[in-house]
């Protein structure tokens, strides 16, 4: 996904790991807003929080499109396990 093309108002879904349990993700809708404490610049809002709008998520235009993507990394990877 090109985030340069993202504006405020946008929805988005991100592949999201638990932080403290980096074997569970899940996909979770994320708004495009602008920061209220920097107008002008957008960011995603995502777990009641602002966070940093880069390519460093795994972002998605369509619910479908990110769960195409996390059955591909993560449900095959977890049957090569067994």
């Amino acid at each position: 996904m090109d985030i340069a093309q993202l504006e405020a108002g946008d929805s988005v879904f991100v592949i999201s790991r638990n932080p403290h349990t980096q074997s569970v993700a899940e996909i979770q809708e994320a708004s495009v807003v602008e920061h209220p404490d920097h107008p002008g610049r957008i960011v995603l809002f995502m777990f009641e929080e602002y966070i940093p709008l880069t390519e460093d998520y795994a972002m998605f235009s369509s619910y479908q499109e990110a769960e195409e993507m996390f059955n591909l990394y993560f449900n095959e990877t977890e049957m090569d396990t067994f």
